[in-house]
């Protein structure tokens, strides 16, 4: 593997290193179900004599992760508010996207769809892995890509060139040797996530939030902090004195600038970056695994006939449609 933590915690919210290991199956599942939002999960023992162990090693930005089943684990899980890097280093795997079953690879890594279901079926395995808070990645991919901190989609089915892949390996190297063994600075461990998350942008096919036109224009600066702003706490109950007072404006200049550069109003531009972030939750989402009025919910819409209204008017069909589909 390319890493590997001992059973350490430092008490510390910034920097976290620990382990769980053992020899129950009941134990075994149970902790992979909680960890990764899974369910119907399935184990059973194979020829080797049962063993797990799973690791866990950095901050809330990024952690790098291993796990080590000898046995069979079978099951579905959908990642949620998390992007995660995954690949196996010894045993066998697959993967069950949209109904395409994608065979593992040792060291070839994948990304989990985050936010829909799928399958996987795993036999005798270890596996590296990287999570990242879906918000911090999302923000370096704004900050490093020229767009707007929204969700971003990953297209698993999609393998990396050669060449990317050789660097995402090195990149995992190094951010490994600084994170695992003794705890890094507060700045080295920064750089090291945003190395990482950077490598991780450029290495796998992914979609971002694009940036309007008009917010690019120099005079409109701080009209794209709100904008900015907005998107990287969509998920908060902000108001908008909070968002003119991260754009450096008044609540009457900030309307005024919105209503001049955007034709709308804040709280409605609001509304519709919340409304995007429901469509790819219910894009992504297998019907079986949620409802439209769950997701509705997590993202602030709680008049579930004006919130059905307000999609529909934005995207030409209902979000019952959109879940179906």
């Amino acid at each position: 593997m390319l890493w590997d933590s001992s059973d350490v915690d430092h008490g510390q919210d910034s920097y976290s290193k620990s382990e769980t290991a053992g020899r129950s199956l009941d134990q075994a599942r149970a902790m992979y179900e909680d960890t990764y939002n899974g369910e119907a999960f399935r184990s059973e023992r194979t020829q080797q004599d049962f063993s797990y162990r799973y690791t866990s090693t950095g901050n809330d930005d990024m952690t790098l992760r291993s796990s080590s089943f000898l046995g069979s684990l079978q099951g579905s899980l959908v990642p949620k508010d998390e992007y995660i890097v995954a690949w196996i280093t010894d045993g066998q795997g697959a993967y069950d996207v949209d109904d395409q079953e994608l065979a593992l690879e040792k060291g070839r890594p994948l990304v989990f769809p985050t936010g829909r279901q799928f399958s996987f079926d795993m036999v005798d395995y270890r596996q590296n892995l990287v999570h990242f808070r879906a918000g911090y990645l999302e923000q370096v991919a704004a900050e490093h890509e020229g767009a707007l901190a929204g969700p971003l989609v990953f297209d698993t089915l999609k393998v990396p060139a050669e060449a990317d892949l050789a660097r995402w390996k090195q990149t995992i190297g190094t951010a490994a040797k600084s994170v695992l063994g003794s705890e890094p600075s507060p700045l080295l461990h920064a750089e090291v996530n945003r190395m990482t998350a950077i490598a991780m942008l450029d290495t796998f096919a992914h979609t971002v939030t694009q940036v309007d036109p008009v917010l690019l224009v120099p005079r409109n600066a701080r009209l794209r902090e709100a904008v900015e702003y907005m998107h990287a706490n969509a998920r908060l109950p902000i108001t908008p004195t909070d968002i003119a007072q991260a754009a450096g404006l008044s609540p009457r200049g900030l309307q005024q600038a919105f209503s001049r550069q955007l034709e709308t109003t804040p709280t409605a531009y609001l509304r519709d970056i919340r409304l995007e972030h429901v469509k790819a939750v219910l894009t992504n989402m297998h019907p079986e695994s949620g409802t439209v009025a769950a997701v509705a919910r997590d993202w602030g819409f709680t008049h579930l006939s004006r919130f059905s209204a307000s999609y529909a008017a934005k995207f030409g069909e209902y979000p019952s449609d959109t879940l179906r589909r």
